[in-house]
């Protein structure tokens, strides 16, 4: 039995914290997974950003509430989900994923959560896991499915490389490079004619 393990943030929706960085022009936050592959470092200098800018949760959820998904996202993800089983992958938070699964049909979400002071600062975080990607690809596996994962950052690699098939999805030109033996794509419709093509 297949399942397909999907990022969310570059994949099928914009990148929330360029959004926010864009949003409250704080240049600095613009830096992602796709800059930084040591999340914890990555995060705990966001905190630190917005801690000294006195910015917390209800600020990103304002500029979530305007964000929607990439274009085409959701008619990708219907169609995949009517052919196989489908879970988001994302370091992502639920207080950040909400609104965005709700304009994504409400897919399978396994993401990590924040730690949020009565004021709305942002105090810290809990990951679901160590390198959630991957472990919960390798849990899957030991449920008996085969997966097919697809990413576009330094954290989506494990999970990539690990299954039966993985793609990377809109990624930089310095990951394609770097590991050009996994097959790239720009368009959804690519994408899936390739994950069809394993299926």
């Amino acid at each position: 039995m297949n399942i397909v393990c999907l990022d969310m943030e570059g994949v099928l929706v914009p990148e929330i914290w360029i959004a926010f960085s864009q949003a409250s022009g704080i240049p600095e936050l613009s830096r992602t997974t796709r800059d930084e592959p040591d999340y914890d470092k990555l995060m705990r200098w966001r905190l630190g950003i917005l801690r000294e800018r006195g910015l917390g949760l209800r600020e990103i959820q304002k500029t979530i509430a305007k964000i929607d998904p990439l274009p085409g996202a959701k008619e990708f993800l219907d169609e995949l989900r009517a052919l196989t089983q489908v879970v988001i992958l994302s370091d992502t938070f639920e207080q950040f994923a909400k609104p965005l699964m709700a304009k994504l049909g409400w897919p399978t979400l396994f993401c990590n959560t924040l730690e949020v002071a009565e004021s709305g600062e942002i105090t810290g975080y809990k990951m679901r896991c160590a390198q959630s990607k991957l472990t919960t690809v390798k849990a899957l596996q030991t449920c008996g499915f085969d997966t097919i994962a697809a990413g576009d950052s330094f954290n989506d690699l494990g999970m990539i490389q690990a299954g039966k098939a993985g793609f990377l999805f809109r990624s930089t030109e310095q990951i394609k490079a770097d590991y050009p033996d996994i097959p790239a794509f720009e368009a959804f419709d690519d994408l899936l004619r390739a994950i069809k093509g394993v299926l």
